[in-house]
């Protein structure tokens, strides 16, 4: 049993029957958004951090790697929070870990856009076992891609092995292969990811690549989360963009009620992420 009670209504009808983008005319950007503030000091330290990387992939991996640690995982409902706010709180959402990557990548000039996917809510009772009938029956979740090589690479496959990444485009030149200072090798866990305990989507992404739509391959089928997706909302060239035409995943009421609460609610992660 999940809840339509918490979200949005206009949301609602926004979503419903929305044609979904061409990929291919969709082209991101690098400049900053509201949410993607990268002219901010503290998007600008990760940046500078990231930046010594030998290639972009790299550079990502690295930056995500910084994320993970310094931002505490918990349930923040406020998917429009500037990234800079999320930095200096440390503390985050997956939507906000993600969105702190995107505005890392724009800094060190990678076009960044979303793919805006609706994902089942029965996919979070793992996490909320005793709150399922508060759970949004749809969550929306903006998924970031970063053109790498003249390819757009979704944050799920971005520490595959180039080979074997699967992109949104078919011209597609390989990076050079990760090394052990700056990437996990080809041979990640493949367990793929459940919902629950210490490991967050955001960090399962460095460990086993995370799809929502199958692509038919092994290495997809590890983690193949197309079960979980309600409607394909297309591509855009922000999650600003995103939030703004479909709006947020819970109503502001909802947000402002919650907030407190879930934005300092941990997600579970079992190890220190300082």
């Amino acid at each position: 049993m999940t809840s339509r009670l918490l979200m949005s209504y206009n949301a609602q009808v926004k979503r419903a029957g929305a044609p979904a983008s061409e990929p291919s005319c969709v082209v991101g950007s690098t400049r900053a958004t509201a949410i993607l503030d990268h002219d901010d000091p503290r998007v600008g330290a990760v940046a500078r951090r990231a930046q010594s990387e030998a290639t972009p992939r790299d550079a990502l991996r690295t930056a995500h790697r910084i994320v993970a640690r310094s931002v505490r995982p918990v349930y923040s409902v406020e998917d429009g929070r500037r990234v800079s706010l999320t930095l200096r709180l440390g503390r985050g959402s997956c939507s906000q870990r993600m969105a702190a990557l995107e505005a890392v990548a724009r800094a060190v000039r990678v076009r960044t856009r979303v793919r805006g996917l609706l994902v089942d809510g029965t996919y979070w009772y793992p996490r909320f076992p005793r709150l399922k009938p508060f759970v949004p029956e749809q969550v929306l979740l903006a998924w970031p891609e970063f053109r790498i090589s003249e390819a757009w690479v979704p944050i799920g496959e971005l520490f595959d092995t180039p080979a074997s990444t699967s992109t949104s485009t078919s011209a597609f030149t390989p990076a050079p292969a990760p090394t052990s200072a700056s990437a996990p090798a080809s041979g990640r866990g493949g367990d793929g990811f459940v919902n629950k305990g210490g490991e967050t989507l955001f960090d399962a992404i460095a460990r086993t690549g995370v799809r929502w739509d199958s692509c038919g391959t092994a290495s997809a089928a590890a983690c193949d989360l197309s079960a979980q997706v309600v409607a394909d909302l297309g591509h855009f060239d922000d999650r600003d963009d995103l939030f703004a035409r479909r709006g947020q995943t819970l109503c502001r009421t909802a947000r402002t009620l919650t907030e407190p609460v879930l934005g300092r609610w941990s997600a579970g992660a079992t190890r220190s992420t300082a």
